[in-house]
């Protein structure tokens, strides 16, 4: 076989080989996302700057705005659990974050600072009140750097299972630039993201996080992993989340916060109590509890308990 024909015969087979796994991952998006579980006919639109961010509104009293995980597969059905019980008591606000959910998933950076931004956009535009913020894991942190730079939107802040004061400080390595790139790939990058966010990496990932691992739902499973795969391009929040570009140094403004702060913990998981200590090295006025039988999840894991210590805190 001559040089020219070697080099013919290697093009056909990389194209065939490419265009065999974008017809993959065309059919792990169909599959995901077929049964259509977040599909809800009631979430309001928020015309943000950067997408249409959705986000569901109910109950009466004062307003109380919650603020799901940060990753690929969340959304605010991460409060599907204590919505209802909330809302006797104050109007709830559940969004699906930017890059998340129902949310609109443009191909972009996302940092810190673009969440302070839609936090404090979307307390002025829809709710118009000071606002009490209930927030989960690394969600967290650009809380409290948007309390910090606009305490007159914020009230009083409850923090479920935020992460450690070190680990937001943490800046993107040497390589992260190199894979992002990576993931930007339309065809490979995609498909190392399914890979990332298939149905047992995410069933994986909330049996580490609940202390009974037998006690995860598989319906919660295709939820989530359905929000893993809707959307024009769910794997750039995976991307820059993997590669540290939403975290930021947050000990500073949590010096300088003067509102009420509540920290809710699963008792089992390790090292919390450190973790908690380290808040109230920084604000000694932050506030503690744990809920026992728990891990990361306290609100889908052991939703009584977790409304219980709420409600104790907000009344």
């Amino acid at each position: 076989m001559t040089t020219k024909n070697k080099l013919i015969t290697a093009s056909i087979l990389s194209s065939s080989s490419i265009a065999g796994i974008s017809l993959i991952n065309k059919l792990i998006k169909i599959s995901a996302t077929s049964k259509g579980l977040l599909e809800d006919s009631q979430k309001l639109c928020f015309h943000w700057r950067l997408g249409d961010i959705y986000y569901t509104k109910q109950g009466t009293g004062s307003p109380l705005l919650l603020i799901h995980d940060l990753n690929a597969a969340a959304s605010s059905y991460e409060w599907h659990s204590t919505i209802s019980q909330l809302s006797k008591n104050h109007t709830v606000y559940a969004l699906d974050l930017l890059g998340c959910g129902s949310s609109e998933k443009p191909c972009l950076t996302y940092t810190n600072y673009l969440y302070v931004q839609l936090v404090s956009d979307f307390i002025k535009s829809e709710i118009g009140h000071r606002t009490d913020i209930i927030v989960s894991g690394s969600s967290s942190s650009f809380v409290i750097m948007a309390c910090n730079n606009s305490p007159e939107l914020f009230n009083r802040l409850i923090l479920v299972n935020p992460d450690s004061i070190d680990v937001c400080s943490q800046l993107p390595g040497p390589y992260s630039k190199y894979y992002k790139r990576l993931l930007d790939f339309p065809v490979i990058g995609t498909l190392i993201y399914h890979i990332a966010v298939s149905k047992s990496a995410i069933r994986d990932s909330f049996e580490k996080a609940f202390f009974n691992p037998r006690a995860v739902k598989e319906s919660t499973v295709d939820i989530f992993y359905e929000a893993a795969h809707l959307g024009f391009s769910p794997k750039s929040i995976y991307a820059c989340v993997r590669c540290n570009y939403i975290r930021c140094n947050i000990a500073n403004a949590l010096k300088r916060i003067d509102n009420s702060i509540y920290l809710i913990g699963g008792n089992e998981n390790e090292s919390v109590r450190e973790l908690f200590d380290e808040y109230t090295s920084y604000n000694p006025a932050v506030e503690c509890s744990f809920i026992n039988n728990s891990k990361s999840l306290p609100h889908i894991e052991r939703p009584g308990e977790f409304l219980i210590n709420v409600n104790m805190f907000l009344t």
